[in-house]
C-alpha cells in the first residue's frame, strides 16, 4: 500500500469519526443512562416491578425487604413498593439511582 493510499484512508476514517460524534451529539443518544432507564420493565403478573421488592432498601439496609401497598409509586411501566415514605422520596428524587439495571430482568 503506497504512503498517499494510506493518507487518504485515514483522512477519510477521521472524518467518518468526527460525522458519528456529530450524529451522536445531534440525535441525543449520548445519554445512555436515559436509553436503559427507558426501556421494557420486567413486571409480574400485577404490574409490580422487582416483585414488590424495595429497590432502596437493597442500597440502605443491604437486603431485601418486600413493600408496603401504602407506598407504592407508578414510573416507567410498573408499580413499585416502598417499606416507608422516605424510601419512597428517596426514589422518587433519583430513580435510575435505585432501580435495576435491564429493566430488572
Amino acid at each position: 500500500m503506497s504512503v498517499f493510499l494510506r493518507e487518504e484512508i485515514m483522512k477519510y476514517s477521521d472524518i467518518l469519526l468526527c460525522l458519528g460524534v456529530i450524529f451522536i451529539n445531534i440525535t441525543g443518544m449520548n445519554d445512555i443512562s436515559a436509553a436503559w432507564a427507558a426501556g421494557p420493565l420486567n413486571t409480574d403478573e400485577h404490574g409490580l416491578a422487582i416483585k414488590g421488592y424495595d429497590p432502596v432498601a437493597y442500597f440502605k439496609q443491604g437486603k431485601p425487604l418486600k413493600g408496603s401497598e401504602k407506598f407504592t409509586y407508578q414510573w416507567s411501566g410498573g408499580k413499585w413498593r416502598f417499606v416507608s415514605a422516605e424510601h419512597l422520596d428517596l426514589f422518587k428524587s433519583d430513580p435510575e439511582k435505585y432501580a435495576p439495571q435491564y429493566g430488572g430482568y
